[in-house]
């Protein structure tokens, strides 16, 4: 027997079951029937997926097309922990995982453990071969993504020229951010379906636009000589325990860098484990006061301007001169000297009565025509532009200090560059190490080319400097240890105080040297740079024998004749002497 409430209760529930119907009907009356536009856009939209492709970065090869830099097909793993955890596969996942990527079992654990997560990046940049071994185990919740990776074939060689790319593929050092736009080329779009699981439909895509490949880029560096100067260097910090080491190699005639390096030096492929100043590239961004290396400078643009002659002599005072109210000394004690003399024994007092001939205006002008004080605008970024004051805020005494390489700083490159000035006949080039920029399609979209960028000195002062500069690796020059058998070198030694508050540190110096040959008809220049050397600390001790080293590797290698003049004389003093 039915009682009374449950009589009122079965219509109530069957007109509630009725508007339910027609609601629902209604519904679906509507989304066939209604207006579709706005229903199936809105729709459409939550199945449709926006893929950015990411576009092969360009290659960074040497002079000789040996690769130094390019992109290589990894692959990103990671995780659906909501999908892992369902599973109850959490410490399988975490083991295996562990165990293949050589991660920390708690590491992988944490990433693995977050219920109701749907994605979580495991390890990034896996070699396809390991990723390949994981995927093989099928292992529940565990994904992979196709991507590329820069990689450094030759690992540290050359790791302040080339620089790197982060993990967003935008170069950040080097070549690799300096020609960045030519490198990076352009990426892709993909439209496409995915299904519930969030799955793209491969045979609805709607719009595929490929990527771009990038251009490759051409150094202008060789990397055997840039291998021959590295481990130079190497041996120069074991040898003479320096904190810090850098040199450059530079073709005199185009200004092209053929070899650059700065110690210490640190692994592209690992950028990210090391500290910034190990990734500063000295030879460019490291300003420092030259020394008597800039006595070179001061000489010659006293004999372009005709303030002084080679035949002129000076009295160094044995040593010691007051002048200003300050004394100015040598390293040894000297009497009269001619011009030749003053920059073969590196005197200081020479050097500063040739610059007061010379004046300050004069002596302004050229040093800036040799591009001291500005950036020489070469094609990597960090570059310093060294120190130059207006000679309007010199003392009475600034111009004999600057004579022999203080008030002033430099970079070993602008230093460089203004020494092949007079290897070049007078005339100062753009150094530069890309060669040339080519697309994905082998055709040449940037090249560089020679360019002069002043000429400081006349070219019979530049051969007449040429002359006088042999004479500082000969007998009697303190750059005699750079000499080289079968070749006229000619150079310039540098020992520089370090400024510390209140004046120059007693023990800390840059040692240096700066030449080129040979020295009648140079083919390249060099410089060497040796941050506080111990116990030697001059130089001509230092830096000198190792200019000699890496020269008497270059010139074999880039087969540079010896001078049959020279070599003559050698051997005939060398058979006098026995």
């Amino acid at each position: 027997m039915i009682s009374k409430g449950q009589a009122y209760r079965i219509p109530a529930v069957s007109v509630l079951m009725l508007l339910v119907m027609a609601g629902l009907g209604a519904r679906l009356a509507f989304l066939h029937l209604g207006p579709k536009e706005d229903i199936q856009d809105r729709v459409f939209r939550t199945r449709l997926s926006e893929q950015t492709i990411l576009a092969e970065r360009g290659r960074i090869l040497d002079r000789n097309q040996n690769i130094l830099a390019l992109d290589l097909p990894v692959k990103d793993v990671w995780v659906c922990p909501k999908t892992i955890l369902e599973n109850g596969h959490a410490h399988f996942v975490t083991h295996q995982l562990a165990r293949l990527l050589q991660l920390d079992p708690a590491f992988v654990y944490d990433r693995v453990n977050r219920p109701g997560r749907q994605f979580e990046y495991v390890k990034r940049f896996v070699p396809r071969d390991v990723a390949d071994q994981i995927a093989r185990m099928q292992l529940t919740g565990v994904h992979f993504d196709g991507v590329t990776a820069r990689h450094y074939p030759q690992g540290a060689l050359m790791s302040h020229v080339v620089g790197f790319s982060n993990f967003d593929g935008i170069g950040s050092a080097g070549v690799e951010q300096g020609m960045n736009a030519y490198l990076r080329g352009r990426p892709g779009l993909r439209v496409s379906e995915r299904d519930g699981r969030r799955s793209e439909i491969y045979n609805r895509r709607r719009l595929v636009i490929e990527p771009k490949r990038g251009a490759d880029v051409y150094l202008t560096l060789d990397q055997n000589l840039q291998f021959m100067v590295e481990e130079s260097l190497d041996r120069a910090l074991d040898a003479y325990n320096a904190q810090s080491a850098w040199a450059i190699i530079q073709h005199v005639q185009t200004g092209e860098i053929l070899a650059m390096a700065s110690r210490p030096t640190y692994d592209l492929n690992a950028f990210r484990f090391t500290a910034e100043e190990t990734r500063r590239n000295r030879a460019i961004g490291y300003n420092f006061e030259p020394g008597s290396t800039f006595k070179a400078l001061v000489i010659a643009a006293a004999l372009d301007a005709g303030a002084v002659r080679v035949e002129h002599t000076f009295d160094c005072e044995q040593g010691v001169w007051h002048y200003g109210g300050r004394p100015l000394r040598d390293y040894r004690p000297h009497g009269v000297l001619d011009v030749y003399g003053i920059l073969q024994k590196s005197s200081n007092i020479g050097a500063a009565k040739i610059a007061l001939e010379l004046g300050n205006q004069r002596l302004e002008e050229y040093l800036r025509d040799f591009g001291i004080g500005s950036t020489v605008g070469i094609d990597l970024p960090g570059e310093e532009p060294g120190i130059l004051a207006s000679r309007s805020s010199w003392s009475q005494i600034s111009a004999t200090r600057i004579a022999m390489g203080h008030e002033v700083a430099v970079t070993a490159l602008q230093l460089l560059n203004a020494v092949n000035a007079i290897a070049n006949d007078g005339f100062l080039m753009r150094p530069y190490v890309v060669r040339q920029v080519m697309d994905s399609q082998g055709r040449v979209v940037f090249q560089n080319e020679p360019q002069v960028l002043a000429r400081p000195v006349r070219e019979d002062t530049a051969r007449l400097m040429r002359r006088i500069m042999s004479r500082v690796t000969e007998e009697g020059g303190t750059g005699r240890q750079a000499a080289l058998e079968g070749y006229r070198v000619a150079g310039k030694t540098g020992t520089a105080q370090k400024p510390v508050p209140g004046g120059y540190s007693d023990r800390a110096n840059i040692a240096s040297f700066v030449g080129f040959l040979p020295a009648d008809h140079p083919e390249f220049s060099m410089i060497i740079v040796l941050d506080e050397p111990q116990p030697l600390r001059t130089g001509g001790a230092t830096a000198a024998p190792v200019f000699k080293e890496i020269a008497d590797q270059a010139v074999r290698y880039l087969g540079i004749a010896p001078d049959v003049s020279v070599a003559d004389a050698q051997r005939g003093a060398s058979s006098h002497g026995r």
